[in-house]
């Protein structure tokens, strides 16, 4: 009896030591890729890649957030390296025109004849009580997709500064441009004792909006001057093919 327990148990052993080469065999041999990034940093995408690992897997990041090396199954690599190539790409070129408009209620100011055919002031006549416009100032602005930027606008005594922030969306009906857009005005300084003077910036329009390439359309409107007043934010953008 005690012998067949131990020849039972030696057969068990025996099999089950020549099974693990073969499951060793079958398994992949881990892959290894050192990629150089374009456009994004590691920083942007480290979250990102993450899930696509396997319990062996890693991913070294460099100090310079330019390449990463990735070491992992073949079939994980590979979904890693198509993604990568999806993402970094060159960011899209913009363009926005941008239109400041100075609104009166007053009878005594004149509209400018660049504006009198404007369709969009024709429509806000209808439902503000601004009856005039005059242009304060115009720029055209070439941005990057989701990257900031910023210009002045007006004089040197009335002067504003406009923030703009894009991103280029594309669905299935076509492209769209998402835009946040913040004006804001120098209204003057804020006296430091012992130290340097700051300059009080007050925020007169702020939006988060979409826009069509090519169409037109109002970011906002700012009282000024207990109301007989109003400044007009216009824009309009289009993609630089």
């Amino acid at each position: 009896m005690k012998k067949t327990i131990l020849i039972t148990l030696a057969i068990f052993l025996f099999l089950a030591s020549s099974s693990l080469p073969a499951q060793e065999a079958s398994r992949p041999s881990m892959r290894e890729e050192v990629v150089t990034l374009n456009y994004i940093h590691t920083s942007d995408i480290q979250g990102i890649l993450m899930p696509f690992l396997s319990r062996e897997g890693r991913i070294n990041w460099s100090p310079n957030q330019a390449i990463l090396s990735i070491k992992d199954y073949p079939e994980n690599v590979e979904k890693i390296l198509a993604f990568i190539k999806k993402i970094d790409v060159k960011p899209v070129d913009l363009a926005f025109t941008i239109q400041l408009i100075l609104a009166s209620a007053s009878e005594d100011v004149k509209t400018d004849e660049s504006l009198a055919g404007d369709p969009i002031l024709k429509e806000l006549k209808s439902f503000l009580r601004y009856k005039n416009f005059t242009l304060l100032d115009t720029s055209l602005i070439r941005a990057v997709d989701r990257q900031r930027s910023q210009v002045t606008l007006g004089t040197k005594e009335t002067e504003f500064i406009l923030n703009l922030e894009p991103a280029y969306v594309l669905e299935e009906k076509g492209e769209l441009l998402r835009v946040n857009v913040e004006l804001v005005q120098r209204a003057g300084l804020i006296k430091a004792e012992g130290g340097a003077d700051r300059v009080y910036q007050k925020t007169l329009i702020g939006s988060d909006l979409y826009l069509k390439p090519g169409e037109k359309t109002v970011v906002g409107v700012s009282k000024m001057d207990g109301g007989d007043k109003g400044l007009i934010l216009i824009i309009s953008g289009k993609v630089v093919k």
